[in-house]
C-alpha cells in the first residue's frame, strides 16, 4: 500500500473516486457547498488503484475532515488515514482536527470516538438546509434511519 497526497497528476483519479462514492463532485456540510474538486486529500493506493481516500480543508488553525472513505474494512486503513491527517494537522500548526457526519451514520459514530474524536455540536435539522442545495441528499439513511442532523465531532491537538 502507498500513502499519497493529492496533487495535479492524481487529482482526476480522485476526483472520479469522490463522484464514484458520494454521486457528485460536491458534498454539502453545515449549509455550504464544498467543491470536493478542490479539497486536499491522502489516498490509499494498491495496485495503483485508490483503495481509500481521506480529504480535508485547514481553514486558520483547523483542520476539517471533509470525507473519509475505505472500500476495505477491518484492516485499519481508515484508522491509518486519521493518524496521518492528526499528523498533518499538527505540522500546519492547526489547533484541533474537526469532522462532521450525519445522525445515521452509526459507524462513522462508533469510529470517531473510538479514535479519540468528541461529540462537540448537534445542528438539529441541517439536512434541510443541505436539500435545498443537493436534493439528492435522501430522506431516509444508513440502516433505515430519517437522515435529519448533523454531528460535529472534534480531536484537541496538544503539543
Amino acid at each position: 500500500m502507498e500513502y499519497v497526497f493529492i496533487n495535479e497528476e492524481n487529482r482526476k483519479e480522485v476526483t472520479d473516486f469522490i463522484v464514484e462514492h458520494w454521486l457528485s463532485a460536491e458534498m454539502v456540510i453545515r449549509g455550504a457547498i464544498v467543491d470536493m474538486t478542490k479539497v486536499g486529500g491522502i489516498a490509499v493506493l494498491e495496485d495503483k488503484k485508490i483503495i481509500a481516500l481521506l480529504t480535508f480543508a485547514v481553514n486558520a488553525d483547523v483542520c476539517e475532515i471533509i470525507s473519509l472513505d475505505s472500500l476495505t474494512e477491518g484492516k485499519g486503513i481508515a484508522s491509518s488515514l486519521i493518524e496521518k491527517i492528526i499528523a498533518a494537522a499538527r505540522q500546519k500548526h492547526c489547533k484541533k482536527v474537526i469532522v462532521i457526519t450525519t445522525n445515521d451514520n452509526i459507524n462513522a459514530i462508533r469510529f470517531y470516538q473510538k479514535r479519540g474524536f468528541d461529540m462537540v455540536k448537534l445542528y438539529h435539522n441541517a439536512l434541510d438546509a443541505s436539500r435545498r442545495l443537493k436534493p439528492q441528499i435522501p430522506l431516509i439513511g444508513e440502516n433505515g434511519i430519517p437522515l435529519r442532523h448533523e454531528i460535529e465531532f472534534e480531536y484537541i491537538l496538544t503539543e
